[in-house]
């Protein structure tokens, strides 16, 4: 059973029962419907060999914000064998402003003579607001409509008939960033756990004009026009780089190993016998492939002046020994995807995680302003200390340090698909929406203390699930609030993306609304 929504220009569809799998966490999603949505639609199917009672009711306890919901169906009936749509209408009295939990549940008799029956409870929180003209007795349009006569989006149900397969999926909206202060118009979809699957179909948004929202999450004319897709660095410019950089070796002092992958090393030392750094470098054996591919990879934040971002400071390169490449960093400093692989890190609040989120954004849209992509956003590519002061850093060594987060799909590049976008890993373009989508799975990996993403799912099959819709799960323990601000970051269509200076507008009023109560 499906309900297809409209809000902010998003069109959403999540699988609620899949080849017989029942989703439990999705029926437990409570769905928000935004002020301006008044109904809420639903196409069905049965593809049993019998007919298929049902029986739907609806409960809305505050009748005082939203008056009795309509249908244009019978409260009972039989499920159609044609596909068929019927809408519920949602329709708030304008008297008051209340959120209110709206509950349908659709009984499915399967058997009649066994009795054996399927309940099906789909949660959604209806936003009323105040209106200056309220206008209760207006005739609902629901009550006038035929049964037949509904068509208002592609939804679909199917259940199957021998084993009592069940099959339902539903088109949702996520209506805001955040509740309350947080009351920005989103742009984007609401994305599910990878059992079950989700689409995302984006497009211009269009708000109520008896609405008045601050700022939209939207991409501006001013974001798109940025929205290109950037160079790596020519081998002259990777040159002048690496000479402007250039350190003596005997200025450095390495004082215990980090990491270490097949040829790929990370250490933390000295230089200077005063600054601490870590260094990055590769084992003897080395080809000269790789050692160029750590230079290279290594320079590609070259330049970078912020305090979220972890830039080379020094690279030292001697005829007869690998390279060093030297960046700035506190002794306590780690990698962020180790780190949150740690004990220690189970602790961390829903505030802290928040906070370094924010900090991420802003490096990012740093990096954005300057015309420089990322290109591998990824828990793997960032360090933390001991205060959690995040930094984002370049993705050498990444390959080989974290081999299990890149795969080669045949082109003999090891690329790290399930953090990127659907661009991407079909025609290998990125720009500051891919940064944008990527950024979305960092979040995810904050919030699940750094889980594999999309981890049951073939790399090679990535690109058919992304382009289906299919997206991430909400963590457990994820506020609603935050995990919308990720699905706005899996849009498909790259337009329609956030930038990271609304993101950072998000995260900033989260944070302000979470800490405003501790």
């Amino acid at each position: 059973l499906l309900s297809p929504y409209t809000f902010a220009g998003l069109s959403a569809e999540i699988y609620y029962i899949r080849e017989g799998q029942v989703n439990a966490y999705a029926l437990h999603f409570t769905v928000p419907v935004p002020a301006h949505l008044e109904e809420i639609s639903f196409s069905w199917q049965s593809l049993a060999d019998r007919p298929l009672p049902y029986r739907i009711h609806i409960d809305a306890p505050d009748p005082e914000a939203l008056p009795k919901p309509s249908m244009n169906i019978s409260t009972q009936g039989e499920i159609p064998e044609h596909i068929e749509t019927f809408a519920i209408g949602l329709r708030c009295s304008g008297i008051v402003s209340a959120e209110v939990e709206v509950t349908i549940t659709i009984e499915i008799t399967l058997d009649p003579l066994t009795g054996n029956t399927t309940e099906l409870l789909f949660r959604r929180k209806k936003i009323c607001l105040m209106s200056e003209h309220p206008d209760v007795n207006q005739p609902d349009p629901y009550l006038l409509e035929n049964a037949s006569n509904g068509q208002n989006g592609l939804i679909t149900i199917i259940i199957g008939g021998i084993l009592a397969i069940l099959f339902v999926s539903i088109f949702i909206m996520i209506a805001y960033c955040v509740r309350g202060s947080f009351n920005r118009k989103p742009h984007h979809a609401q994305p599910i756990r990878t059992s079950s699957f989700q689409r995302l179909q984006t497009h211009a948004p269009s708000a109520p004009s008896s609405i008045v929202s601050p700022p939209s999450i939207a991409p501006t004319i001013a974001t798109l026009s940025r929205n290109r897709i950037y160079a790596n660095a020519e081998p002259e410019e990777l040159q002048r780089r690496i000479s402007e950089l250039t350190v003596q070796r005997c200025r450095v002092r390495l004082s215990s190993l980090l990491q270490e992958g097949t040829f790929g090393r990370v250490y933390r030392g000295s230089y200077n016998d005063s600054q601490e750094v870590l260094v990055k470098t590769v084992g003897p054996h080395a080809s000269q492939v790789q050692v160029s591919l750590l230079l290279h990879e290594g320079m590609s934040l070259y330049g970078a002046q912020h305090p979220g971002i972890l830039s080379v400071l020094g690279v030292s390169i001697d005829d007869h020994t690998a390279p060093f490449l030297l960046y700035l960093a506190p002794e306590n400093t780690r990698n962020l995807k180790i780190f949150l692989q740690e004990p220690v890190a189970r602790t961390l609040t829903t505030i802290q995680i928040v906070k370094i989120q924010l900090q991420l954004a802003q490096a990012l849209g740093h990096l954005h302003s300057h015309g420089v992509i990322h290109k591998d956003i990824a828990a793997r590519n960032c360090v933390i200390d001991d205060q959690l002061r995040v930094k984002l850093a370049d993705n050498s060594l990444s390959r080989d340090l974290f081999p299990g987060d890149y795969y080669c799909l045949g082109d003999s590049e090891n690329r790290p698909i399930k953090w990127l976008a659907l661009e991407s890993i079909q025609f290998k373009q990125f720009s500051e929406s891919s940064d944008t989508w990527a950024f979305g799975v960092l979040m995810w990996e904050l919030c699940t203390l750094a889980r594999q993403p999309y981890a049951e799912v073939d790399p090679f099959e990535m690109e058919h699930y992304l382009r289906d819709g299919y997206r991430l799960s909400q963590p457990i323990n994820c506020p609603d609030e935050l995990f919308a601000i990720m699905a706005y970051c899996w849009t498909m269509m790259p337009m329609e993306r956030p930038s990271f200076e609304q993101l950072q507008i998000c995260l900033q009023d989260f944070y302000a609304q979470l800490t405003r109560y501790v």
